[in-house]
């Protein structure tokens, strides 16, 4: 089993003729997940990297079946394009997109929330690396090699301490079920707290690996969740330590705006909280193979 994506997983790519989708969207095929098309608004009927290119989302919906998409949209633009997807019937949307307006996020929110919770597609990023299920699907830009199949999911602000964490495991022996980008945007379609809901519910998954940062309380919101319902084990590693207060570090939702946001505020509640910690970047692997040497 792995969580939101797998090998029979239906993918669009949103922006799939440009340089960037074209990139990324052979990438993905060559990998083996199920790319069926991808849309260009004024270039549909066209074939691209041997699929076929939609107007819209609707139509790839109805043409291909199409149940996942990811974004390569500029930012502009991406909100309508993600607000489209969810419209079209997509129940799995990732964006990749860095820098769209918060007040266009704020507007995708809103009109997520109009949609009943069981018909309400599930939206990762944006400013995000993807989604990987080693050895079945990737929806994303991570580099697909480093990530093999195993019972550690992974969920993290940084995609590229995501990439750290899972090679570090794989160096170790140990694989990775699911790997999810939540973004590093200040609002975001996903939470901590939603994906580690969902590896809870997934038996494949034996310990979830998560990886935060300063600013925002929604690493905090996830450990108390995880110690009020989850069975797993959570090992987590909060990158910013040494940031200075009020000072913008990274990512956009990167800094600490009150009490309670910093690396080390979020390290000493998680710890109350019963989830094990790894006191550096270095560290993450050989913390969650202490973990799971306790479980097994």
């Amino acid at each position: 089993m792995s969580i939101l994506i797998d090998q029979n997983t239906t993918m669009i790519i949103q922006g799939f003729t440009g340089k960037i989708g074209t990139f990324h969207a052979q990438d993905m095929i060559n990998y083996g997940s199920n790319i069926v098309g991808g849309i260009t608004p004024g270039k549909g009927g066209q074939i691209h990297l041997g699929k076929p290119v939609f107007n819209t989302v609707k139509e790839a919906v109805r043409e291909v079946g199409a149940q996942a998409s990811i974004v390569f949209v500029p930012p502009g633009s991406a909100a309508d394009a993600i607000m489209e997807a969810a419209d079209a019937g997509i129940k799995y949307c990732v964006a990749v997109t860095d820098g769209i307006p918060t007040q266009d996020m704020m507007k995708v929110k809103n009109f997520l929330r109009r949609f009943p919770d069981s018909e309400r597609m599930v939206l990762t990023g944006p400013n995000c690396a993807g989604t990987i299920s080693p050895g079945k699907a990737m929806l994303g830009i991570m580099p697909g090699h480093i990530y093999v199949p195993g019972n550690v999911g992974i969920v993290g602000r940084s995609g590229t301490l995501g990439y750290e964490a899972a090679d570090q495991m794989r160096r170790l022996g140990i694989g990775i079920s699911t790997s999810v980008g939540i973004g590093g945007d200040p609002i975001n379609g996903s939470s901590h707290r939603d994906i580690m809901e969902m590896f809870e519910q997934d038996e494949e998954t034996r310990l979830v690996v998560m990886i935060g940062e300063i600013g925002g309380p929604q690493e905090v919101e996830a450990g108390v969740f995880a110690r009020e319902n989850m069975s797993k084990p959570v090992v987590a590693y909060i990158a910013g330590l040494t940031a200075p207060e009020g000072r913008r570090m990274g990512h956009a939702g990167a800094i600490i705006s009150s009490s309670g946001e910093s690396a080390a505020e979020k390290v000493s509640r998680l710890k109350e909280l019963g989830v094990s910690i790894a006191p550096t970047p270095s560290a993450m692997g050989e913390t969650v193979a202490s973990v799971l040497a306790k479980i097994s």
